[in-house]
């Protein structure tokens, strides 16, 4: 937003720009980056910040392949791609039985956004992975860097089912970037420390190229005290690997889904629209390598004590309805 434009002008600006496809292109990354999105916390935005922050760099020009690896379809589902049961899918990409631009369905959403969708059959994937060869790097196997750039591919984007198991696992050591979406309510830091440890331990065994570099506070909701209390927080701990952008608790964010969208596409001129725009400028512009394995103190890889779910006191009068 420039000096002289107005919040409503600028949101109005945008949207435009998104709705004709001249939204200015965004400088594209040396090599592609392939971040998994990951949380086994349920309901913190995991899903819906995958496909959104896919749909607005996809916008913006760059190349973006989601690749589906929830069970549950949801990411497949938001993009408007074909995952009913025998489709080839994510499952088969595990089994080695298809190769990646084989797999590649293009949404109707955006010229550059690409999905490998999850169907029923990744269900039972994790038993199967159980007695294979090469159990945890099966995913990694198929990713090449250079075969991605190849198709155009800047970003690649792995939806990860609300879990620490194969699949998860498959994820991390076939990335070289972990983003973590945390939902700014109470209990949303429940758990983030057993994931800090797997990713840890992913990191001194099966992929040191693994970095923890991003950070997204999502359900933000600033009338309350509670969600700021948690923010701090987590900015506290994290430092700068937390996004800037806060993406804001939305009624039409949680609706996009439901028709096939992301909320680009369903509300291009609505507040959550606009922060996935600037998260997804944001996340372009910094190099999640740069944070790199080392990290400073409040940068841990585990939980300090006092980190832990922010005191409900004084907060009762503090839930409000979902902003629109």
């Amino acid at each position: 937003m420039s000096d002289d434009e107005t919040p409503i002008f600028a949101a109005a600006r945008q949207a435009n720009e998104v709705l004709h496809g001249d939204a200015p292109a965004l400088p594209r990354p040396a090599e592609p980056r392939i971040i998994t999105i990951a949380n086994q916390k349920g309901g913190v935005g995991k899903t819906t910040s995958t496909v959104n922050l896919a749909s607005a760099l996809a916008l913006r020009g760059l190349g973006v392949l989601v690749i589906d690896m929830d069970p549950q379809g949801n990411a497949s589902t938001a993009l408007g791609v074909d995952h009913r049961e025998g489709t080839p899918s994510s499952y088969e990409l595990l089994m080695w039985e298809y190769a990646v631009e084989d797999l590649i369905q293009k949404s109707p959403h955006a010229d550059h956004l690409f999905c490998i969708p999850a169907t029923i059959d990744l269900a039972g994937s994790e038993i199967e992975l159980v007695g294979l060869d090469y159990r945890e790097r099966r995913l990694a196997e198929v990713l090449n860097k250079d075969d991605l750039a190849s198709l155009g591919i800047d970003y690649v984007f792995i939806d990860c089912p609300p879990s620490l198991g194969l699949l998860t696992v498959n994820a991390m050591v076939a990335a070289s970037e972990v983003l973590i979406p945390i939902q700014c309510e109470y209990y949303a830091l429940e758990g983030v420390g057993q994931l800090l440890r797997n990713v840890e331990l992913i990191q001194q065994h099966l992929n040191p190229d693994l970095a923890i570099s991003t950070i997204m506070l999502t359900m933000y909701d600033g009338r309350t005290k509670l969600a700021e209390q948690v923010a701090g927080e987590v900015r506290r701990h994290f430092g700068d690997r937390v996004l800037k952008t806060v993406i804001p608790r939305s009624v039409k964010v949680s609706e996009a889904p439901g028709f096939g969208m992301t909320i680009l596409q369903y509300d291009a001129g609505s507040r959550g629209a606009l922060a996935y725009l600037d998260a997804a400028k944001e996340l372009n512009t910094r190099s999640g390598l740069s944070f790199g394995n080392e990290a400073e103190p409040h940068e841990s890889t585990t939980m300090p004590e006092d980190m832990v779910a922010p005191s409900s006191a004084g907060n009762e009068d503090n839930h409000v309805e979902d902003d629109r």
